[in-house]
């Protein structure tokens, strides 16, 4: 097939829900990253949480964000893709603005009746709800919207937008950060999100339903829960690969705060994370065709492995470039093991199963985040603040990602299922 034909399939093999679903999806990554970006920076230096805190209400803020489109496919689905995504929009950009608006003064009269942590938990919930319907409405916008002969090409956009989003979002809040208060990332992000409410409602038509099966019932879904619950191999993967997670989170939770204490107070936190997302956008192909030939399982040891050492050049070399050396290779990790993942967890569901499979698959990056919180929070306080050693916590971060490598080979060796070993 030439340049040309493949060019013209990609023009005409796209509904214009497509187009509406996936940029929008754009926008609503770079609100999300923008808000992760500057959050632990925000409860730590302007609403004044303790470390340890800051550390438990950021992971909880990226763990439930993972928890929830488990669930959120089925409603969307009940519901229409364009009353989905107009209802998640509408709540982002009310609980973007909201927490935005912690401390501001016409919210003094909340903050005197409701204990500030409490407020703060149920307004980090918020977004959750509201990507928990985006996430579904989109993937589902793309099946519907593509042509078979470009679906693949239209979940690569799709892919490649969430992580142009992932790339900008820390751009975007160190540009507000360093021209205003950190309060306002908080409310360009609720702008950026609420836009996509207007556009949804102006150019959002519901995508066709073809052959599709009937939607769902909460009772199957239910079982079908029941299902994984009670595969105890599958489930002792999640838990085990929760570890790398605990390990990759720390970007968000605790470097922030590291990076400002204690290696360079001036240093442009929220800039130096848009470092992992470029990589990312710029790799993943690459990175993919170097390790095409490793077993999918192998791939997701090694790229644990390589997110876990490369905090090493952290501790050997506490500075900005050091910080973005790691970064880097913190990336390489990821684009290791990530694509490789989903493909794994993809061939071993059953028939019947996958979409019920793949939403579990969410589950170690919540669980990771929810753990690697007040983990990190506690790590950086005892190193830093107790022993004076602050490096030391990256130490600990290290040998939890190397455990979580070598349980990972352990699982491989003796414990991954016959199915999924064939197919690999």
């Amino acid at each position: 097939m030439t340049l040309a034909q493949r060019w013209r399939d990609i023009r005409t093999g796209f509904e214009r829900p497509f187009w509406v679903a996936n940029l929008s999806e754009l926008f609503e990554r770079l609100s999300y990253y923008a808000a992760f970006a500057s959050l632990a920076r925000y409860l730590h230096e302007v609403l004044h949480f303790p470390i340890e805190q800051t550390g438990t209400l950021t992971g909880f803020f990226g763990g439930l964000v993972w928890f929830l489109p488990v669930f959120g496919g089925t409603l969307a689905d009940r519901m229409g893709f364009r009353r989905a995504l107009s209802v998640a929009y509408l709540i982002l950009s009310c609980a973007y603005f909201m927490l935005g608006s912690l401390g501001a003064p016409w919210l003094a009269p909340v903050r005197d009746h409701v204990p500030l942590v409490l407020l703060v938990t149920i307004v980090l919930a918020l977004p959750a709800l509201g990507v928990a319907l985006v996430k579904p409405s989109v993937v589902g916008t793309t099946a519907r919207c593509s042509k078979e002969n470009v679906r693949s090409i239209g979940y690569s956009i799709y892919y490649t937008l969430v992580n142009i989003g992932g790339f900008f979002g820390p751009v975007v809040a160190s540009y507000v950060h360093q021209h205003m208060r950190v309060e306002n990332v908080f409310r360009v992000a609720a702008l950026s999100v609420f836009l996509m409410f207007i556009a949804v409602l102006l150019f959002f038509r519901e995508p066709r339903r073809h052959d599709e099966v009937e939607t769902t019932s909460l009772a199957q879904a239910g079982r079908n829960f029941w299902t994984v619950l009670t595969n105890p191999r599958f489930m002792l993967f999640l838990v085990i690969f929760t570890g790398y997670w605990i390990v990759y989170w720390q970007l968000f939770i605790t470097l922030p705060l590291y990076i400002h204490a204690y290696v360079d107070a001036r240093a442009n936190t929220e800039l130096l994370l848009a470092t992992g997302p470029l990589v990312v956008i710029t790799l993943t192909v690459a990175i993919n065709l170097l390790t095409q030939r490793l077993h999918a399982f192998n791939a997701i040891i090694l790229g644990t492995l390589i997110t876990s050492l490369a905090w090493i050049i952290l501790i050997l070399k506490p500075t900005v470039v050091g910080v973005v050396v790691t970064l880097v290779a913190v990336a390489l990790g990821e684009i290791t093991q990530s694509p490789r993942y989903y493909e794994y967890i993809s061939r071993l569901a059953p028939s019947g199963q996958q979409g019920t499979y793949m939403g579990f698959a969410f589950l170690p990056l919540g669980i990771g985040s929810l753990i690697g919180g007040p983990f990190g929070g506690w790590l950086i306080h005892y190193f830093g603040e107790v022993k004076h050693e602050p490096q030391m916590m990256w130490v600990v971060i290290v040998a939890v990602g190397v455990l979580t490598a070598v349980l990972l080979w352990i699982y491989d060796k003796t414990l991954r299922p016959k199915e999924a070993a064939t197919s690999n």
